[in-house]
């Protein structure tokens, strides 16, 4: 999730050097106690245009404590430990409905929230958080499939189906992940990748094994790395991943299998230990403010669910169709929903099994 676009590098580096000086320049002065001066913010790490934090601050003298973690789990955690209080952090959907049934996050008060009206009506009111009673969509992206174009034919390409095309025997890389795995075979065979039911999980299980031959390695981040330097023609990979193998390997392409995927979003969220409410407000609403969505995924990589937003990127992003999907692909993708424990458990043992198989 937290890639630069290729042609803004160099800025990029700029900006950071700023804004560590910046944050320098914070450490050495004198720094008051009272939580109501400041913003404590938890967030994925480079996951935020370092220039709008500074210029956050000197538009309402809050000054922000910027922490960071690497998994929603581990942001999850750290919440229910209570100790450093956050009025700021970004968790994925499931997330957001998980932390709000364990009572750690304020509802919103969204007549406090300016700028709602400018973030893609798909994007709001999702089963995860109805009516956004605790959260505001940050970034959204897909899943879909990456692939060399020397050495594949995209048009052979269209549905998670053709994976499983003899002709790409041990040239896949699959994802390290139960949920995003199976998720593939359950679309495949017109089932939904929340399902809770045992014959249907079953049956991915025994589609996945008949996948197999053609999985040359099922791994995490070192995908993008194989992607990249061209040891491997073909892999399932989120939107922000294949943005940012792209940005290096020109031969790289992606593709959304049609009207059957999944699309994520990362949300901000007020923790309910939050001292400081007041400047969590006022960040989203910084926030949603459609030139400082549009500079932010510039930085980062990802698509902004802000349609004012959007209309300010360069054309040649907004007409990726690998990043933002056409309305009428968009409205079929699913959302993955947070599972009951049992559930999840039987994902995770029906996954292990699979890869002990390969």
């Amino acid at each position: 999730m937290k890639q630069l676009t290729i042609f803004l590098g160099s800025i990029s580096v700029i900006i950071v050097i700023l804004f560590g000086s910046n944050q320098l320049l914070n450490a050495a002065a004198p720094q008051s106690s009272d939580p109501k001066t400041k913003l404590v913010m938890f967030n994925w790490g480079d996951y935020i245009d370092p220039a709008l934090i500074k210029e956050f601050e000197e538009q309402t003298g809050y000054r922000v404590i910027y922490e960071t973690f690497d998994s929603n789990e581990a942001m999850e955690a750290k919440l229910k430990q209570g100790g450093t209080q956050y009025d700021i952090t970004v968790p994925s959907e499931f997330m957001v409905e998980k932390l709000a049934k364990e009572e750690l996050l304020l509802p919103l008060d969204h007549s406090r929230i300016k700028g709602l009206e400018t973030v893609s009506s798909y994007l709001l009111d999702g089963d995860f958080d109805p009516e956004n009673t605790y959260s505001i969509p940050y970034f959204w992206g897909s899943f879909g499939i990456l692939y060399n174009a020397k050495e594949i034919d995209g048009a052979k390409l269209k549905t998670w189906e053709d994976l499983w095309n003899p002709e790409f025997n041990n040239q896949l890389l699959l994802s390290d992940g139960a949920r995003e795995t199976f998720g593939i075979a359950l679309q495949t065979l017109g089932y939904s990748s929340n399902t809770t039911d045992e014959k249907e999980l079953q049956a991915a299980y025994e589609k996945l094994k008949q996948l197999l031959p053609n999985v040359k390695a099922i791994l995490t981040d070192e995908i993008k790395t194989y992607m990249k330097i061209n040891e491997a023609n073909l892999a399932v990979a989120y939107s922000g991943d294949a943005g940012a193998v792209m940005a290096e390997n020109p031969d790289v392409r992606y593709v959304i299998p049609h009207n059957q995927s999944n699309i994520w979003t990362d949300n901000l969220v007020i923790p309910k230990s939050s001292r400081n409410p007041e400047a969590a407000y006022a960040f989203i609403n910084f926030m949603l403010e459609p030139d400082h969505a549009a500079r932010n995924s510039l930085y980062v990589g990802y698509a902004t669910p802000n349609e004012a937003g959007r209309m300010l990127l360069p054309k040649e992003l907004t007409a990726d169709q690998g990043m933002y999907l056409p309305h009428e692909q968009l409205v079929k993708m699913e959302h993955y929903n947070l599972l009951d424990q049992p559930t999840l458990e039987r994902y995770n043992e029906l996954f292990l099994t699979l890869k002990m198989a390969q």
